[in-house]
């Protein structure tokens, strides 16, 4: 694998919106049993229906490690386009541990390879260590053999941005200006770093994320890209919801800028379900370890229906078994037309944290222009 010493800006390199054509959708197999309850069996399960779901529009490939490689052979072997490959992590989010994938006009894929430090590192993180986690986007792009770029001493999860492939990435204060992350950076300097690896001309910066997200507010669970100037926005009419005074905050930006080409944004608002929370019994299934995030059912769970995937012809997305899983899923096919919506349980996948665009992450197909 080349390592370069460049940025993809340089190169001619830019980050297309999640509805470009796909190769594939890299997963990582769930086992941390101080994140996932029960050893993480009932997540391998719901893991398993994701990438079926997944597997019904484009290739998948699942990283596993050592340990529970026979294990999710065995339930996802036999099921058309899913590989397994050995992939030594420390957890699944592989959204926010694997590359963003950078393309040119030439037909050519790249890499970025972030800083990660399992969102705040000592101060505030949710895990530790998380050296495996800092390995696994190099790992995915020298099994892709793409080159790679590495942004020394800048962290980022993938899941803090949300761009549309024509010069414009939205992300939130409450992450990317977190104290835990690049606090040796100001503002103006993250977003140079920004422009250069994505390739983009302008960052909108929202002031939060959903409430009681453990990422430090990840855009990927409030807000993301519909379209060109249009976004998705998580929402509550609800003054007393503690998301109330977000939505209004992120709404108030939106409406009041423009992108990188001076278009206005059209902003689509999408009900919060719940408020969900997790079950004594839930709860009780989760390892306790020092320094990992405590699992309590006292702490509402920043369940959102924005934390879907787009894949080659289809959308996937969480239900949550709430009154408003059918209105999300017809909002998803009212903007996506083109695209088949697909809902998968998403309860599973939200008790560790996070669901099914946080624990995916796509590989753009190279094109020429």
């Amino acid at each position: 694998m080349t390592t370069l010493n460049s940025t993809p800006r340089a190169d001619g390199f830019y980050m297309p919106a999640e509805w470009a054509q796909q190769t594939q959708t890299w997963m990582i197999w769930p086992e941390r049993p101080d994140n996932w309850r029960l050893g993480g069996k009932p997540v391998q399960r719901a893991h398993v229906t994701l990438a079926k779901a997944i597997a019904r529009f484009e290739p998948v490939t699942v990283g596993v490690s050592a340990a529970q490689y026979d294990n999710a052979k065995a339930q996802l072997d036999g099921v058309p386009n899913i590989r397994v490959v050995e992939m030594s992590n420390n957890d699944a989010w592989v959204r926010d541990t694997g590359p963003t994938f950078v393309i040119n006009d030439k037909g050519e894929v790249r890499g970025v390879d972030w800083g990660f430090n399992a969102w705040g590192g000592f101060d505030g993180g949710l895990y530790s260590p998380w050296n495996l986690d800092e390995q696994v986007a190099s790992k995915i792009l020298e099994i892709e053999r793409s080159p790679r770029y590495v942004t020394e001493d800048f962290v980022l999860e993938g899941g803090s941005i949300h761009v549309d492939g024509e010069g414009t990435v939205i992300t939130t204060e409450e992450c990317l200006l977190n104290r835990n992350r690049n606090s040796h950076l100001s503002r103006e300097q993250i977003e140079a770093v920004l422009c250069e690896h994505l390739s983009v001309e302008k960052v909108i910066w929202l002031p939060d994320g959903l409430f009681n997200d453990e990422t430090d507010g990840h855009v990927d669970n409030f807000c993301c890209y519909v379209g060109p100037a249009e976004v998705l926005l998580a929402w509550t009419d609800d003054p007393k919801d503690p998301n109330f005074p977000r939505c209004q905050a992120a709404m108030k930006v939106l409406e009041s800028t423009r992108d990188a080409k001076g278009r206005p944004f059209v902003v689509h608002k999408m009900p919060i379900p719940g408020p969900l929370y997790a079950t004594e019994e839930e709860c009780a299934g989760v390892d306790q370890v020092h320094g990992s995030q405590e699992r309590t059912p006292s702490v509402r769970l920043a369940g959102s229906y924005v934390n879907f995937l787009i894949v080659n012809g289809g959308l996937v997305a969480p239900s949550f078994d709430d009154p408003h899983d059918e209105t999300a899923r017809e909002i998803l096919q009212r903007l996506f037309p083109e695209h088949e919506v697909v809902m998968v349980p998403g309860r599973e996948l939200l008790l560790g944290g996070g669901n099914i665009h946080c624990l995916t992450q796509q590989q753009p197909a190279p094109h020429k222009g």
